[in-house]
């Protein structure tokens, strides 16, 4: 579980320390400012800026009941983070498994990715795609 959120706590503390330093130093707005940057990067890299993550098989049993894709991703990915703002609301239309919380996630995109944990890897039906490009999974998702 810390795993998922290790970067996010990173950017966390370095923003603390460098608003310390800079507040030590006489310079509080420069401290306020750098604070400001690395808690938004803190919050980009945490599990918070994808959609909730539901478990391999919840995903699976209700991507077959209503054909809505499923997206394996992992916090800290930038790919995964790319694809996730490129999508903007239409990422609500997909099921997204975070694959460092759910070992049977993991499992699957090793299945499809030549033993690798490459993500995101999309599952639509039958097709899955590694780093999908990402105006074609726009489509799919539009017309899911």
């Amino acid at each position: 579980m810390l795993r998922r959120w290790m970067l996010a706590i990173l950017m966390a503390a370095c923003g603390v320390l460098l608003a310390v330093t800079q507040l030590t130093s006489g310079l509080p707005a420069v401290g306020g400012v750098e604070l400001l940057v690395f808690l938004v990067l803190a919050l980009l890299l945490s599990p918070w800026a994808f959609p909730r993550s539901v478990s391999a098989a919840e995903a699976q049993r209700a991507s077959a009941s209503d054909g809505r894709p499923i997206v394996y991703w992992r916090p800290g990915c930038r790919y995964c983070l790319q694809l996730r703002f490129s999508l903007g609301r239409l990422a609500r239309r997909a099921h997204w498994v975070d694959i460092w919380h759910d070992p049977a996630g993991a499992a699957a995109v090793r299945a499809v990715a030549d033993g690798n944990e490459t993500v995101p890897t999309v599952v639509l039906g039958d097709q899955a795609v590694v780093n999908p490009d990402r105006a074609w999974f726009r489509a799919q998702l539009r017309a899911s």
